[in-house]
């Protein structure tokens, strides 16, 4: 048993700006389920957005993050996020050498899907969050006062008895042991969800298992709905190999047919840039009727110097840069709905904490904009640090011997589960990009005969642990699609094509677990853009 003041559960970008913010006498512990560098975050090739530019400012970003994430957005908090960006990012550029600079030295600006003006900061060309984490990763190294726990699989929230508070989490070590962690502080940075799907660009480690917690310990959760495909993963025999940045496009790359017709004319205003929902559905009509897509580069200069990432996933599955085409298909990329949370991180359970993309602050609304993920990750991180720096000391009785864990598991007996690659297909083929009501219904009665909410996880090995998570997020997913009767963003129904501003715009569908599942929708304040 350890005790901390501060627990954080994941080491994504977020997790570790946490930790390093967090000032010396603060006793931090990390735990993850594998390495630091098997994060998501270091897979990022897209970079960070912010206003910098000449003739960019906050307000234009901002309307770019409400256009983009239909209006469904927490205005408030956009607007506290977007504005904060071009401070965030020029402080962070001055303490280590992160970001590419222009001839002049100063940041060197791209264009991504969506955005209005050149604001996408980048690192290494097309490595930012590995560039970024490395540099918090070395800052890491020389705080003695945090201590990192690798392949410590995080499974069950641990709440106080007498104040219903989050007090620490049980975990499995590699040998299958059971070990108790208890902190002042639990933060949940775990990430997504993107592995729930045949096909994404996450790393293999993302399977919802924070969000899944959370609930399961009778958190909120929010939007689930609303999850992002990537229209540009590379695509080689019916599989997903890696992320094609959206950069690519932005550097003027097109979508095309073997016979060269560009898919997107006519079909968006801002054509191969226009929001990833829209790219995406396109992309699939075409796979759909058996006809490849491809990403044609041939008006790139210098592909492989300004995408060194990229040339190398594509040279080591036998894709000829030189041929000027990249075989493309949309994938599971980003989840926006999550774990309900405040800007500082408060979820509705005392003590615990959401951070990153395993937590919904109404920023990302129904659709991210592109590069918005690693700025939240930053902002979120630096704003929890700040908070709990001015607030630890203060007393609180905590009796660590005191906690119970959630009914879920009462009466729980052997339950036979699925293979982690038929969830994957079947929430691909049912709650993929393109939803309807007889495949959400047909997914609804298959996760629900696994019971997998009355599992007893101590039970379980990692590997099944896994797919416990993974139903569990599937049925929240599958559910929430299922209810809303409209298409906003991420979330398209064949059967309700349009948006439906009169019943849905600005409604939440909030889903948590005490003693059965309770619903409800809340209304979240949101400006439109004017």
């Amino acid at each position: 048993m350890t005790n901390n003041d501060v627990l954080i559960i994941g080491s994504g970008i977020a997790a570790l700006q946490l930790a390093v913010q967090l000032t010396n006498d603060v006793n931090v512990r990390i735990l993850t389920k594998e390495k630091l560098r098997t994060a998501n975050s270091y897979l990022a090739q897209g970079g960070i957005a912010a206003a910098l530019g000449v003739n960019d400012h906050p307000s234009k970003h901002i309307v770019d993050t409400l256009e983009a994430g239909r209006f469904h957005n927490n205005h408030d908090v956009v607007q506290e996020v977007i504005s904060a960006a071009p401070e965030l990012i020029k402080n962070l550029a001055v303490q280590g050498d992160i970001f590419d600079k222009n001839q002049k030295g100063e940041l060197f600006l791209g264009m991504e899907g969506a955005h209005s003006e050149k604001r996408i900061v980048h690192g290494g060309g097309d490595a930012t969050g590995k560039n970024v984490m490395e540099y918090l990763i070395s800052v890491l190294k020389e705080r003695p006062n945090i201590t990192v726990e690798e392949n410590a699989f995080a499974y069950e929230l641990l709440l106080n008895a007498k104040q219903n508070r989050c007090i620490g989490v049980k975990a499995k070590t590699t040998n299958g042991s059971i070990q108790s962690f208890f902190g002042r502080h639990v933060i949940i940075a775990t990430g997504g969800c993107g592995q729930l799907y045949t096909y994404t660009s996450n790393a293999q480690s993302v399977s919802g298992d924070g969000i899944a917690m959370a609930y399961l310990a009778g958190a909120d959760i929010v939007d689930m709905e609303f999850n992002q495909f990537h229209p540009t993963l590379l695509y080689i025999n019916g599989e997903t190999k890696g992320l094609i940045s959206e950069a690519v496009r932005g550097e003027g790359a097109i979508l095309v047919t073997d016979d060269g017709t560009r898919i997107m004319e006519g079909v968006h205003p801002l054509k191969d840039l226009g929001p990833r929902h829209v790219v995406s559905q396109r992309i699939y009509e075409y796979l759909k009727k058996g006809k490849q897509v491809y990403l044609d580069i041939s008006t790139i200069d210098n592909f492989s110097k300004r995408f060194p990432s990229i040339t190398l996933i594509c040279e080591e599955n036998d894709i000829q840069i030189a041929e000027g085409k990249i075989p493309v298909a949309p994938g599971s990329h980003f989840l926006m709905g999550g774990i309900k949370t405040d800007l500082i991180g408060r979820t509705s359970i005392d003590g615990l904490y959401a951070i990153g993309e395993a937590s919904c602050t109404g920023l990302h609304g129904a659709n991210r904009l592109a590069s918005n993920s690693l700025l939240e990750g930053l902002f979120q991180g630096e704003h929890l640090s700040k908070w709990i720096n001015e607030t630890w000391k203060e007393p609180q009785e905590v009796e660590a011997n005191q906690y119970y864990l959630h009914s879920h598991n009462e009466g729980a007996g052997v339950v036979q589960l699925p293979d982690v690659q038929q969830i994957k297909d079947f929430m691909m083929e049912r709650v993929g990009i393109v939803r309807n009501e007889v495949n959400l219904k047909k997914q609804q009665v298959w996760i629900n005969q696994y019971l997998a909410e009355n599992i007893d996880l101590d039970t379980c090995s990692t590997h099944d642990l896994t797919k416990v998570f993974m139903l569990t997020i599937a049925k929240l997913i599958t559910d929430a699609a299922m209810k809303r009767t409209e298409s906003r963003g991420g979330h398209f129904r064949s059967d309700f094509p349009k948006e439906d501003d009169h019943h849905w715009l600005r409604k939440s569908i909030i889903q948590n677990y005490k003693w059965g599942v309770e619903k409800s929708n809340e209304h979240i304040e949101t400006a439109l853009a004017t």
